[in-house]
């Protein structure tokens, strides 16, 4: 079986995950973390069926530009590298993930009760984030270490 691929929705309070199905055709989410959770999470997956590719949500400006919050992206992305080696790490611009996720759920009739929800829009833009690099045809061209994406 091939090494899975799985994204993360990086939140200063929660990490959305998602996983590829193992022919890498479909993302599903995993679950919504804290930030040292999250580390631990994939580190397991990564012992029990192998990670190939980390696609990270990465928070451009509505202008397509950097700023705080892929400073903070980075510094994630780095401690991901650490707990994590050898696995490929691939930035993906994330841009209105977050608000597709929530219009996703409402779409889907899932109550709209404030506790529990952000959590599951987190793992709902993970889930996004990697259906679009699955769909885009990345997963299969091997690319380098953090490319950008979309």
């Amino acid at each position: 079986m091939e090494p899975r691929i799985v994204a993360v929705d990086y939140g200063t309070k929660r990490v959305g995950v998602a996983v590829a199905d193992p022919l890498r055709l479909f993302a599903q989410p995993f679950g919504t973390f804290s930030q040292r959770e999250a580390v631990e999470q994939l580190k397991a997956l990564h012992v029990r069926d192998g990670i190939d590719t980390i696609v990270v949500g990465w928070p451009l400006t509505e202008a397509g530009e950097e700023g705080p919050a892929t400073e903070r992206v980075q510094q994630y992305i780095n401690r991901l590298r650490n707990a994590l080696p050898g696995v490929t790490l691939v930035k993906w611009d994330e841009r209105y993930t977050s608000e597709l996720a929530k219009q996703r759920l409402r779409e889907t009739g899932r109550p709209a009760r404030r506790k529990g929800r952000k959590g599951r829009v987190d793992a709902a833009a993970a889930g996004i984030i990697l259906q679009e690099y699955l769909d885009s045809g990345e997963a299969g061209r091997g690319k380098g270490e953090e490319d950008g994406g979309s």
